[in-house]
């Protein structure tokens, strides 16, 4: 029996197979090697979510694997016209990231409204001052993007006493569309980007969205970089448009460090981390297997992407 070949495309560590041992004929790559073994792939795995080297690889000459598996959320980093196209079918890492990124979205608001950067600064300086901080409880958050991980944000914020409200692509059930956007941010107190990278969502907080914003919001972006234009956001904090922000992706990673943001007043910059707690690999690479093992008994695979769109469908 001839084993299927999977091209594991990687990062350091890499991903716990154990499981598939005998099972598949496992290849490994870096960003350089992927164009060559690509053709000879059954199945993709890209381990590295950092990596945009399957969008260069993908339109090149030979077979392409039959699927494609990303261990994130997001898959604008591998998604080109050639594999949009193309009967490859997609999978992401739905489910593996949501409490964790409901929880840090969580801290950080708690941060916000307790002043806790402040605290830490006085202490290191012995400073006791002694000052008054916001109640979370009643306060309210529009959380933008109405998939796993933004249902997640809303429901462990409203068990802090926030009222949150979903904005989704399409209004449903307590889900608000495109269209309540800006009237939902108008009076948020918090505002919080979960949403995926598409042509519709990139961009889309930018001076217009921070200006309806109110002097006392915050906004959290835990989505992608690019759905907010930093140059628009840096703005605002100057100006003081917005009390404060908390980035946790950007348009450009890592960060560099002679980026301005790192010093804009009000910021909180942290190394997309949000998803990420003890275990989480261990976590992916049981995913993967367990998919995998769906895929070679001949069952539907789940978190298929709407190549389209962008994104898994449903809730």
């Amino acid at each position: 029996m001839t084993l299927p070949t999977l091209l594991v495309l990687g990062a350091d560590p890499p991903p716990r197979l154990g499981r598939l041992t005998g099972r598949a004929r496992v290849l490994h790559t870096d960003d350089a090697g992927l164009a060559a073994l690509l053709p000879a792939a059954d199945v993709l795995l890209v381990w590295d979510f950092r990596s945009r080297a399957v969008r260069d690889a993908w339109p090149g000459e030979g077979p392409r694997p039959a699927w494609v598996h990303t261990a994130s959320a997001g898959v604008d980093h591998l998604l080109c016209p050639e594999l949009a196209a193309s009967d490859t079918v997609v999978t992401n890492a739905r489910g593996i990231f949501d409490e964790p990124i409901a929880e840090y979205v969580a801290a950080l608001v708690l941060t916000s409204a307790k002043d806790l950067p402040r605290t830490l600064e006085l202490q290191r300086d012995r400073v006791w001052r002694h000052r008054e901080t916001r109640r979370v409880a009643g306060t309210r958050a529009c959380v933008v993007g109405s998939g796993p991980i933004g249902r997640a944000i809303a429901r462990t914020l409203k068990a802090l006493g926030v009222r949150p409200a979903l904005v989704g692509r399409v209004p449903g059930a307590g889900v608000h569309g495109p269209a309540d956007l800006d009237r939902l941010i108008a009076r948020a107190d918090w505002v919080i980007a979960a949403a995926p990278l598409t042509g519709r969502t990139r961009g889309m907080f930018d001076a217009h969205r921070f200006g309806v914003m109110q002097p006392s919001a915050v906004f959290v972006n835990v989505g992608r970089g690019e759905l907010v234009d930093e140059s628009a956001l840096a703005e605002a904090l100057r100006r003081r448009w917005i009390a404060g922000a908390a980035l946790d992706t950007f348009s450009t990673e890592p960060l560099p460090s002679d980026s301005p943001l790192w010093d804009l007043p009000g910021l909180l910059v942290s190394p997309h981390m949000s998803g990420d707690t003890v275990g989480w690999r261990d976590e992916l690479g049981a995913q993967f297997v367990d998919l995998f093992e769906r895929w070679t008994a001949g069952r539907a695979l789940v978190n298929v992407v709407d190549k389209e769109r962008g994104y898994v469908p449903g809730h």
